[in-house]
Formats: C-alpha cells, structure tokens, sequence
C-alpha cells in the first residue's frame, strides 16, 4: 500500500514506511506530512505488527527536510504557515505516542524536518554516510516549540543550541557522540542490523515494550508556559526574513537578513 510519495509495507511482525521522493533527497512534502499519522493508524490496528522502521529509499538521504520547493504555494501565509505545521506536529504526534516502537533507519542526509521525524523515532541507527542538520537559522523560519522540546530531551541543552544556532551540518561520528544516534555503522551493515533490532523487539511482550514507551514519552511531555516562545516563532514566520529565506534557497544564493 502506499500514501503519494510515502510508502506503507507490512513484513511480517514488522511495518515499513519509505519516504519515497528520491527526486528531491526525500524531501517531505504536504501530502506526505499528512500520511504519516494514516500509516501508523494502519499498522497499530494490525495486530501482526508489533514494530515499525522508518527510512528513505536508497542510501542518498533519510529525509532532506521538508519540501522547500512548495513553500510559496503551501507555507507562505499566516493561515498557510498555521495549518503546515499542525500536520508536521500531527505526524511527529502520531509517532510519539504509537504504542508500537518505530526506528529511523537513517543512510545520507536527515535534514531539518528529517531530522525532527527521526527524533520523534524511538531509536535512530545511522550508516557512517548519514548527515545532520536543523537549518531554521538558515532559512529565516520558526522551529517549533515541539521539534525543540524532543532535541533537547534527546542531546540536552548545551548541544541542542549549537545545533540550532549555527545551523551547521554534522557528521555520523559527531552524531553519536552527542547522543542524535544510538549507533554508527558501516552503511552496508545498517539495514541487517536494523533487521536484527526490529526482530528482537517484535519478539518480545508487546505490552511489557507499549508501557515501556509510554512512560518515556510521560517523563519527556512539555509542561510550563509557551507563549512568548510561540509567539517569538510566530514573528519568524511572518517576517520578511523568512520570505528572504525561502527565496535564497530557491534562487541558490546566500540569504540576506535583515532581522525584521
């Protein structure tokens, strides 16, 4: 079964889903953001199914971030910019709270958006060609409240904020390191790994592995006040920098910010 440009596949005890958009570094592009929710409906409702791996077809990139390329039709406007991030949110929710653990299986880049999803995966095993970046700063864009509570649950705050300050991409070693990556291997050893992973867990109490999970994501939930951050991120997407931002990319050419 496939969602557009996502890809849904039962094996066994173990579902797939493949961003399938090879054409532009499996960018994730509005409908895709969209299925994301549906195929982990479908796969928790299978019985069969006890784990879930997430990848990007080929070995170029997991995810090259969200699709840019749609972002003056799609995410320009205030109401567009709103309903665009309530689906991203809406995705990376639906894996979160999946009772059934989902791995990012992660060759090549894993961009912005790519790299939001893998960390809402319960675990992330890279090849040694894999490449990490958040580029809001590079963009003029407003990373979420949300996206910033999961990087620093997953690598704390010190690095958290190098990485979304200097928007500067990181290789697999530096990855695992500072906790992106629970493991580095040889690219050509990754998907019998994972395999071996998705077996071992699927193997397993199903209830015993869904309590587990919940209670992660209990001790991990926000709480506290996110107004003024909501807001600081609202002025992001209504600026001229953002527009700024959006048009560079497209034209290929550095942005010029002007911090308004």
């Amino acid at each position: 079964m496939s969602e557009g440009k996502l890809r849904v596949e039962q094996d066994g005890a173990v579902g797939r889903m493949v961003f399938d958009n090879t054409a532009r570094r499996n960018a994730i592009n509005a409908d895709m953001w969209r299925a994301i929710p549906k195929a982990i409906e479908k796969f928790v409702a299978l019985p069969d199914v006890r784990c879930i791996v997430l990848r990007g077809e080929g070995e170029t990139a997991f995810a090259a971030g969200a699709d840019i390329s749609e972002f003056e039709t799609k995410r320009s406007s205030g109401d567009q910019v709103s309903a665009y991030e309530a689906a991203v949110t809406a995705a990376h929710v639906a894996i979160e709270t999946s009772p059934k653990p989902v791995i990012a299986l992660i060759h090549g880049f894993c961009v912005g958006g790519g790299l939001a999803t893998a960390l809402s995966c319960d675990l992330r095993y890279a090849g040694e060609s894999a490449r990490f970046a958040i580029p809001a700063a590079r963009l003029g864009l407003g990373y979420g409240v949300h996206g910033n509570g999961r990087l620093v649950a997953t690598v704390g705050h010190a690095a958290a904020r190098e990485i979304m300050f200097t928007a500067r991409l990181y290789d697999a070693s530096e990855a695992l390191a500072m906790g992106l990556v629970n493991r580095v291997m040889a690219d050509d050893a990754l998907d019998a790994f994972v395999e071996d992973v998705a077996g071992r867990i699927a193997a397993n109490a199903p209830l015993t592995v869904t309590a587990s999970k919940v209670a992660f994501e209990a001790l991990i939930a926000p709480s506290g006040d996110f107004s003024a951050a909501e807001s600081a991120i609202e002025t992001c997407m209504r600026s001229e920098d953002y527009v700024e931002g959006r048009r560079a990319f497209m034209e290929k050419r550095k942005p010029r910010f002007k911090g308004r």
